[in-house]
This record gives C-alpha cells, structure tokens and sequence, in this order.
C-alpha cells in the first residue's frame, strides 16, 4: 500500500469508527457487533503504526489518553460559565415568571431540561475538530483536562460540520457504573465515592488519563457558548442543532407557560427514579435568545434561567444491629442492620458503614435512629444520626480485634482505614474467594451457591477452587449430604463439567487477583493468549496493555509468583480446565438482532438476565437500563416493574419469553 492509498484508507476508517461510535454512545442503536467495531480500531492502531505521519490529533485511537500529566494548564474562559439561581416549589416558579415577563414584556415559552448531577465542562471545536476541553472552575478559570475528556466516547472528535463552537456540557457517571465503581473501590481499599457528581469529578481530575477511560463516563452537551457563521434564534434549535452536529443531548420539553413547567417538575419529581442517570431537579431556560440577550445576567447567574431542586429523598429508620464481614481480601467491613424502610424506590434493610473512622466521624450506635438515603439513588447510605431521640441504651460499636470467621488478631496497617484478617487460611477468605471463583462474572457453575460452598468447605470436600473439579471422584457421598440426592449431584458435576470449556478471561478473574476485575481479566486474556505466557510476563509487559496500570501489573505479578496460587492453577490444568482464549470471529454468525435495542424486566424463566442480555448482544443487538422511543423490545417476564407501563405508554413494542425465543431462533 502506498502513501496515497493508506491517507485514503485511514480517512475511511476513521468517518467509520466516527459513525459507529456515534451510533453506539449518542443515538443508543448500534449497527455492527463489538467485535466487529474492535476489528475496525485494530485495522486503524495497525495501519497508522505503519504511516504515523497520517495519525491526527482526533483519531479514535487518540482517545486513550497517553502519558499520565504532571498537572493541569489553567484555561480562561471566553465565555463566563455561570451557576444557576434555584427554586424549591410553584411558589418560587411563580416568581420566576412574574420576573421574566415583567422584563421581556411579550409571551415567553420555556425549555426545561434535566438537572444532571455531574461536573460542568466547556469543549472548544476549531473547523469540526476538539481542540480543548475544560472544567468550569470558577466559571471564569477552569483547568485543562483535553486528554481525560477525549475518553469519553460520546463526546466527538470531529463533528460532522466544519464548524467553530464552544459548547458546555454535563459530565456524568450512570447510575448502574457508579455502583459497580464504588464495588470495586470498597474490593480493592480504595475511596468509597458519596455521589455520581463526586465519582464524575473524581474522575476527570486524574492526572492519569487511563483512570479516566476506566470509569464509564459519559456526557450530555446543553448549551452553546460560542459559535461562528450560524444564526440561531432559539434555544431548542441551538440543542437540534447539537445533535446535528453529533453530539449527545439530553431530553428536553417546551412548555408555553409556566403551570406547564410546574406539571412537568412534579411529574419528574416522582419519575426521576427511572432514569439511568441520576438528576437532582431540571433547568427551566427561557427559549428566545434575543429576550435572553434584553434580561442579561448578574455577576453569578443569568435572570433567564432557574433550577428546580427535587427534595432529597431521606427516610428514618432504626439501626437493629452492626455486623462484622469478612471480604475475600481480608478486609473486615461493618454492615448496618436496619429496620426495613422503602428508599427511592426500593425496601432498605442493610447499609455498609465502610469502616471503623466512618462509624466514630457519624457516632452510629447500635439503636440508633438514623437517616439514610442511597447515594446515586444505588447505595444505602446512612447519612446522619437523630441524637435528640436517643434514650440512653444506645451501644457503640467497635470493630472486633480478632476476625469473626477464624479467631485470629485483626491488625489496622499505618495509613490504611481499612482493619484486616491476614490469615491466608481464614475460612472467610477461603470461602469468599470460592463463591467468587464460581460466581456469573466468574466460572458461573450453576447451582453452587452460598450455602452449598460453605457445606463443602465444612465437610472437608474441598480446601480450594481446583478442588471442585474433582467432586465427581466423591459423587456417592455428595448425595448423602444435606439436601442433596444423585439427581442434584448430577446436575452440580454437569454444571463443573460445562465450566471447563469457559473463555481463559472468566477463569483470570475467577482467580481474584487483587485490582483484577472482569474487564481487566478480558484484556488480560486476549492479549496473551494462553494461562502459561500470563503468568510469566513481567511488569513492563503488563503495563503494554492499555488500563493495566502499575499497581493492576504488581499485583498481578505477585499473585503468579506465589507458590499456593500456582498449585491451584496446576490442578486446574490437570482436570481438564481451559487455560487459553477462545476469542474467535463472529462473522459467520447471523447478526439476527444488529440494530436492535433490549430492555429487560420482571424475572424470566429460562435464562437469568445476564444470560438473555450475553444471547442479545451475541446477535448484533443491545441491552439497556431504560424504555425510550429508541428501544426496539420491551422483553417482560414475570412481575415486570415500571419499565412495562412505560414501554406501553410510549408504544414500545412489549414481548414474552415465548416471542423472545422465536426471535432468535436457529441462533
């Protein structure tokens, strides 16, 4: 290939990468499998590897994010990025549009949008092309954080017009993320976030660019700050006009008067709970632009524009008891048990207090009364105590200095909150790490539970994960246990037997190295191949890997060199269990359901919702968290939820399992 041809073929490559990142990350309808957008990024990383001089600053390859930065430039911005005055009820809405009308003089109708609870940023595009991006600081001066915020792939590199703009937008964290975030956070001793606006900040303040790319941001843009060659007259045509341009808005509404505004924040006052992103009220913007231009703005805020706040949605409860668990890593965690109390959405009868500084800073007692609410509408949390209700009989709770599980003394490292077993035979360990090790995420072995991997470790049948694979040796005295018989002994070895053939990345994260989780132990697998070249690669060779930072690489050195570790991992070997990638080419599959988005609601028969969604996506389609216009299928089983009255409402076409297995069919 010469020159000519590869400029013209990396051009190529990259309008398509463009389109289809658009079509995944903005409209939500994606049109190719994930492999087949993964091939399309190699094809691209290869070819511009060969002609570096035609790699371009907004390339998708460019969205990794590169070397870690000393710190952040400071930015002025050209515009001020003003806050918003807020409103609490009709009353303060009312006011609102005495005000408004008493300047503009005429008819006003309004724009209200939703309040995303993330960090405000500012994003400058030079013909089509994002050249900076920034955080709103003090509305005047903000920092310099291109290189995090080219990670988000709903924010476009190129735009689709050759156009100069500076647009602002929302930075946020979707419900569903945040949680698995804060998982992981509280998994590997690192900070628990209170908040998706915390998460989103935390986040995009990391002088590390790939800490960004592995927190699932994401972006809605609702204003336009800057723009030259193009007349816009109203605020709704300025958000139509973003879209065109490709850049993901959120959902807005026009309403002619302000009982229409005050209609809609009560409806989504109750409704906010549905959507996958958490809002903390809406925006109510006055939509002509020239009537904006005549009321102007104070030194804070503009007089065209006001925030609804909803109501923080806390409940009192009472704290029956503190627990003491003890995590696969040591980590000895203090849980809350509450008196059961329905919270955004949900009934809460637990909260984790995270640990002992959480408890002494809050002074939770045992019989407490207590508010709680869920951080991100996701995490129970308690949030205060009500001393003035306590009686006097109130206990206070220190976490044990000898592990609950195994007896042995805990031990509180310098610098660390966390307090830890470090008994590497503690059977809380041990039988944490085997529920972990047969879990969904894992080697997902149907039918081995909680209960029966304690049952196991008790009776001595098993001492470690590889020791599963040999039950079948011992089958008659499995079906003399408790609960069991041959027939759910059977069913239990047929389930080990299947998880042999497993893809080497369920197997690395069933392992449960330390910062390794499922994503990590998916690019882990497919890039060395093989169990045997994993376990000898060294940390510089680790660190080669996009997202395996330095610590992910230590720690997975450290866990290969250790000799019970490698025991484990020979047994495995030795019973048959897959030990290389399996990641082959979908191209002869029909791509039955390509284009297609999935919602999923009540409990389903024959496949657990990770499986229908694994079946989905295996066919070209798409799972999400909520109904819109969008959504192709509402899939309903027993007991759906609010998802079925909105699917109806919207005409969104609902289907049963039935249809659903018609659907794929031959696949």
């Amino acid at each position: 290939m010469n020159k000519n041809e590869a400029k013209a073929k990396l051009d190529k490559l990259r309008r398509e990468i463009n389109h289809h990142d658009y079509r995944y990350y903005v409209l939500d309808a994606p049109e190719i499998s994930d492999y087949q957008y993964d091939m399309l990024i190699k094809e691209l990383m290869d070819l511009e590897e060969k002609f570096p001089q035609f790699k371009t600053p907004d390339s998708p390859t460019q969205r990794v994010g590169g070397e870690p930065l000393s710190k952040f430039d400071q930015v002025n911005h050209t515009v001020p990025l003003l806050s918003l005055g807020n409103s609490y009820d009709a009353g303060d809405l009312l006011d609102f549009d005495r005000r408004i009308k008493k300047e503009a003089g005429e008819a006003v109708e309004y724009v209200v949008e939703y309040k995303i609870d993330g960090l405000s940023v500012a994003l400058k595009y030079e013909k089509g092309i994002f050249i900076r991006g920034a955080t709103r600081g003090d509305g005047i001066v903000g920092e310099n954080i291109t290189k995090n915020l080219k990670t988000i792939k709903s924010i476009p590199l190129r735009l689709r017009e050759e156009v100069d703009i500076e647009v602002r937008g929302e930075v946020y964290i979707p419900k569903e993320k945040f949680a698995q975030l804060n998982r992981r956070q509280e998994e590997n001793e690192g900070t628990i976030f209170a908040n998706p606006r915390n998460a989103a900040a935390g986040s995009l303040r990391q002088l590390d660019p790939k800490i960004t790319a592995s927190r699932s941001l994401d972006i809605f843009i609702f204003n336009i700050l800057n723009i030259n060659g193009i007349e816009i007259y109203k605020h709704s045509e300025g958000l139509e006009y973003l879209k065109k341009l490709g850049f993901k808005t959120s959902q807005y509404e026009i309403c002619k008067n302000i009982e229409e505004v005050i209609n809609l924040c009560e409806k989504w006052q109750e409704k906010r709970h549905d959507l996958p992103f958490e809002i903390d009220g809406l925006v109510i913007k006055l939509n002509d632009l020239a009537q904006r231009e005549r009321l102007g703005a104070t030194a804070k805020s503009p007089r065209w524009a006001i925030a609804f706040k909803f109501p923080a949605e806390e409940k009192e409860t009472i704290v029956k008891d503190i627990i003491a668990q003890v995590g696969r890593t040591g980590v000895i965690t203090p849980t809350a048990i509450l008196e059961p109390v329905r919270v955004a959405g949900s009934v809460v009868s637990r909260a984790t207090l995270h640990n002992q500084d959480f408890i002494n800073v809050k002074d939770i007692r045992i019989g407490d009364s207590v508010i709680i609410h869920k951080a991100g509408d996701v995490i129970p949390e308690v949030v205060r105590v009500i001393s003035e209700k306590r009686k006097g009989n109130e206990k206070k709770y220190i976490l044990p200095d000898k592990c609950p599980e195994c007896g042995e003394n805990t031990v509180r490292l310098e610098g660390e909150a966390a307090v830890r077993c470090i008994n590497i035979a503690c059977p809380a360990q041990l039988r944490r790490g085997i529920i972990h090790f047969v879990s969904r995420d894992a080697m997902n072995i149907d039918g081995l539970g909680e209960a029966l991997v304690t049952m196991l470790l008790e009776k001595k049948f098993i001492k470690d994960p590889g020791d599963l694979y040999y039950l079948k040796d011992r089958a008659e005295e499995l079906a003399n246990l408790e609960r069991m018989g041959k027939k759910s002994v059977q069913n239990l070895l047929d389930a080990i037997e299947k998880s042999k053939e497993n893809d080497l990345g369920r197997l690395v994260n069933a392992l449960g190295i330390r910062l390794v989780g499922t994503k990590a132990a998916k690019l882990l697998a497919h890039s060395f191949g093989d169990m045997d070249k994993l376990a000898k690669a060294n940390e510089e060779e680790l660190t080669e890997i996009d997202e395996i930072g330095p610590k992910m690489a230590e720690s997975i050195v450290a866990f290969f060199k250790d000799e019970e570790n490698n025991k484990v991992i020979e047994k495995l070997k030795v019973a048959g269990v897959n030990m290389k990638s399996n990641k082959k080419p979908v191209d002869n599959v029909e791509m039955k359901l390509e284009g297609m988005t999935f919602v999923l609601t009540g409990t389903l028969e024959s496949y657990s919702r990770k499986e229908a969604k694994e079946i989905i996506e295996a066919l070209g389609g798409k799972v999400t968290g909520s109904v819109s216009k969008k959504t192709s299928y509402v899939l309903a089983g027993e007991n759906p939820g609010s998802k079925l009255d909105k699917a109806n409402s919207l005409g969104v076409k609902v289907i049963t399992e039935e249809e659903f297995k018609q659907l794929i069919m031959n696949n």
